[in-house]
């Protein structure tokens, strides 16, 4: 399976692309979108989604998993968070990809046991995790660190329906 993690951002967001077979996982490809600070708000919402639907067609994702919004002490900087997580998620869906949404806290405690964990050291494992992955900076990271979360999940609910069934 093919999954996809995304760390909303309007200024930058990182993706990252794993393939999962139950908890053996493998890097693919990520990267992070940025957008001109100096263009007004539709247009970088605008590239935004056209990068991210390229990108879309061309790692065709099985799933999807989107980091959840966090509330800055600055609300502007929350509603474009917002926005630019509206703008990943719409892109997801008219891709016909079904999208899981993780808390911060949740991915940061499934990748380094806690969640309140550091940039660098989720990082540190993103890298240790997905050996041999060059990753191309802080948001790239967040992002393979949600799509392993999402993989996890996705293998531990395989397993219950399994025993259940």
């Amino acid at each position: 399976m093919i999954l996809i993690g995304l760390d909303p951002g309007l200024a930058c967001t990182g993706w990252g692309v794993i393939a999962a077979d139950g908890n053996r996982l493998g890097h693919i490809a990520n990267g992070q979108i940025r957008t001109d600070a100096a263009a007004p708000l539709p247009d970088r919402l605008v590239a935004l989604h056209d990068a991210l639907v390229d990108m879309l067609l061309r790692h065709r994702p099985d799933g999807a998993a989107v980091e959840e919004v966090f509330v800055n002490a600055n609300p502007q900087s929350t509603l474009k968070l917002g926005q630019a997580r509206g703008v990943i998620l719409l892109a997801a869906a008219r891709s016909g990809i079904r999208v899981g949404e993780y808390a911060s806290r949740l991915v940061k405690k499934a990748v380094v046991g806690t969640g309140a964990a550091e940039k660098a050291q989720v990082h540190a494992m993103v890298a240790r995790l997905l050996p041999g992955a060059k990753i191309a900076g802080s948001d790239a990271a967040d992002a393979l660190a949600v799509a392993i979360t999402h993989a996890h999940h996705l293998a531990s609910a395989k397993a219950r329906a399994r025993i259940v069934a």
